[in-house]
């Protein structure tokens, strides 16, 4: 079965494509205008100071840039970054030979920060606030606790449920950032920027319409350009025009507002047999074959944050907005 192409989760055969995107520097690092402002600061500051940048966690959705901004601000800084996830350290051993292997002013970035067992992360805690870690030598009455020094480097962490991060190791983060969802005009630099790194030509009515069916997330921008690419190279002259781009999304099954099939199957399946709900989400993940971890973390957000489903006490409910998208009578709302 084919993957779903509007989500945001990293396909490993992007992994090359993504990388070969990415901005290096602040300058060219598109949006999220409030959060590189500040930064700006902090890394001067750092610098000017020859200290390391202090520990910094950024959160929000998948797809924002997180990696990304990690890697701009070791480039910014001259240092070394070594990237790690979380569900990948699973022995307290392991995460401190990681940090003794770092040098003065590196930075470790840990993606999915909150998914750092309970052992390991209690090993970050004097790791930040002291650059030390206790090890313990021995067994029973022969063991003795030492402490190992380490040199000064930054976490940075990342996290996409930070309500599930424990408040200790929350609290020992200098700079904690959440990143939002792109405009389209802002998707419309970064659609800019990616389609010259490739050597594509795309007209502005192009950018338009890819910036509008990406859903506020670069991620999603740089992977419907590729696709469309393709369908512009061999149906059209391989030039990206909006004429192009919506029949590309057309066939993809990418609609106006972002949509693939797999959300219009959500909506469809509301309207058709709950009456537009309120259904609970038990029985609406039956209903789709899904189960409701899935369904909540991620097919909901972006059709609540679209307005066209709500969560209420009773269940989920079809607004008006979702009945007009999917072409159907809206219900009467009291």
């Amino acid at each position: 079965m084919e993957k779903r192409l509007i989500t945001t989760e990293v396909k490993k055969e992007e992994e090359v494509f993504e990388n070969h995107l990415r901005p290096q520097r602040l300058t060219e690092y598109m949006g999220q205008e409030k959060l590189k402002e500040t930064l700006g600061v902090y890394i001067a500051a750092a610098k000017e100071r020859h200290e390391p940048l202090d520990h910094l966690l950024f959160y929000g959705p998948p797809g924002l840039g997180k990696t990304t901004l990690a890697g701009v601000i070791a480039n910014e800084m001259g240092t070394n970054i070594k990237i790690t996830s979380g569900p990948a350290i699973e022995k307290p051993g392991e995460m401190a030979a990681i940090l003794n292997n770092l040098s003065d002013g590196d930075i470790l970035f840990v993606d999915e920060i909150h998914r750092l067992n309970r052992q390991v992360e209690e090993v970050m805690y004097p790791a930040m606030e002291d650059f030390a870690i206790d090890i313990v030598i021995g067994k029973g009455e022969m063991a003795k606790s030492m402490r190992l020094n380490l040199p000064k480097f930054t976490l940075i962490g990342a996290t996409t449920r930070a309500g599930l991060l424990s408040a200790p190791l929350r609290d020992r983060f200098g700079v904690v950032h959440k990143m939002e969802y792109y405009t389209p005009e802002e998707l419309q630099k970064i659609i800019r920027r990616s389609a010259t790194v490739l050597g594509v030509e795309i007209d502005a009515d192009g950018m338009v319409e890819l910036a509008k069916r990406s859903r506020g997330t670069p991620r999603l921008a740089n992977r419907l350009l590729k696709r469309v690419r393709d369908f512009a190279q061999i149906k059209y002259d391989g030039r990206i025009t909006g004429e192009s781009c919506s029949y590309a999304l057309d066939i993809l099954g990418v609609d106006k507002l972002g949509l693939d099939y797999d959300d219009r199957k959500i909506l469809n399946t509301m309207i058709g047999k709950f009456g537009g709900g309120p259904v609970g989400v038990d029985t609406l993940a039956v209903a789709l074959g899904e189960d409701v971890s899935t369904l909540e973390d991620v097919y909901e957000p972006y059709l609540i944050q679209q307005g066209l489903i709500m969560r209420t006490p009773r269940g989920r409910v079809v607004t008006e907005s979702g009945y007009l998208h999917m072409g159907a009578e809206p219900k009467i709302f009291n």
